[in-house]
């Protein structure tokens, strides 16, 4: 096999990730980078003591790139892309209990929140099973690209709302209860009502994150000063400093049960995404469509017969109904379609069409 020209004015110096692949198309490699360009010049313009990066350099026959907004999106979309397809060269992130996990608040009477690793090749491989997994009530939060920080949440939830956080209930209360960081509900320390509005209130500040979380916070450590408890007003400046070093908003990996394409059309080209239960898995190949009346509608319909989903998230369209018209006739439940103008579905759209861009320069480079 002839060795892979690389051509660093083909890659972006953007954040993203890279896929290798064989001569056979097979996945070897799954990496990431806020400054793409850079990352993969390294892999061919320098010496490598590493016999396992040589071996790799050596098979590689092509680089697809899927191009994100920020790094955090970049360390998500690399760890769901290593669960998903477990390329052999990757030693790290396989195993389902490692890389970015969810806060998870579970169901029953008696909830408490915990850490929770979502198991990626569902998705791949069954995606209606994971949802049935999901224990009747739970909540989930995150994912969470840092650990401390999701650790830091978890630490500050469960002493703010004394929240239980033994595996099995006891029947007697323990020390956490003696020193203020349980409510004791084991023992019927308090009511089971008051339990569950305690679950509620923290369930409604985990949904709405970011600076709600960090107000709330700041309002409860203005509370133990006043009552001059310093020593936990300093603990709590202490957690408040750290989550304001939140990492950025990311849209490839959600929490949703829902399978969504997202298709964009533009400079005669439409490119599809798909999002499986939340999760970005990837962009297909730029197709050809011609910008004349009804030939988007065309594009859509003939994708959603081919490619069943929950919902398509699209640009543009003449006339919506008379696409779901046309599923209907065909004896196929029209998926929702959705054409936003903001949001983070619009977001999703904004990312499909940077994507679609980037193709479409690298096939005008090579001459396509």
């Amino acid at each position: 096999m002839q060795p892979f020209h690389f051509e660093p004015s083909r890659y972006p110096e953007q954040p993203g990730c890279y896929i290798m692949r064989d001569g056979d198309g097979r996945i070897l490699y799954v990496g990431k980078s806020k400054k793409l360009r850079s990352r993969l010049r390294s892999y061919f313009y320098q010496k490598h003591d590493r016999k396992r990066i040589r071996q790799l350099v050596g098979e590689i026959a092509s680089i697809d790139i899927i191009l994100v907004h920020n790094e955090a999106e970049s360390l998500m979309l690399e760890n769901n892309l290593i669960k998903l397809h477990k390329p052999p060269y990757n030693r790290a992130l396989k195993r389902d209990n490692s890389g970015y996990a969810y806060l998870r608040m579970t169901g029953g009477p008696y909830s408490r929140l915990d850490v929770y690793y979502r198991d990626r090749r569902a998705v791949k491989e069954a995606p209606e099973l994971e949802q049935g997994e999901e224990e009747a009530g739970e909540m989930r939060f995150g994912p969470f690209a840092s650990a401390r920080f999701r650790n830091e949440v978890l630490a500050f939830i469960n002493d703010h709302y004394r929240l239980r956080t033994c595996t099995t209930m006891p029947k007697r209360v323990c020390l956490l209860y003696h020193i203020g960081r349980c409510s004791g509900i084991c023992e019927g320390m308090i009511s089971k009502e008051a339990y569950q509005e305690a679950v509620r209130s923290a369930a409604s500040l985990l949904s709405g994150g970011g600076a709600g979380l960090i107000r709330a916070m700041e309002k409860q450590m203005h509370e133990y000063a006043e009552r001059m408890e310093f020593e936990r007003a300093a603990d709590m400046l202490r957690h408040i400093r750290i989550l304001q070093k939140n990492p950025d908003k990311q849209i490839v990996d959600r929490e949703s049960g829902n399978n969504q394409d997202i298709i964009h059309f533009g400079h005669g080209n439409a490119l599809v995404g798909q999002v499986r239960k939340g999760m970005l898995v990837g962009f297909g190949q730029t197709a050809a469509v011609p910008e004349r009346p009804g030939e988007y509608d065309r594009f859509v319909l003939k994708h959603a017969l081919e490619n069943p989903c929950d919902e398509i998230i699209v640009n543009s369209l003449d006339d919506v109904k008379n696409v779901r018209s046309a599923l209907r006739r065909a004896g196929i439940r029209p998926p929702v379609i959705t054409l936003p103008k903001r949001g983070l579905k619009y977001d999703l759209l904004q990312l499909c069409k940077e994507n679609l861009e980037y193709q479409l320069a690298c096939a005008a480079a090579k001459g396509l």
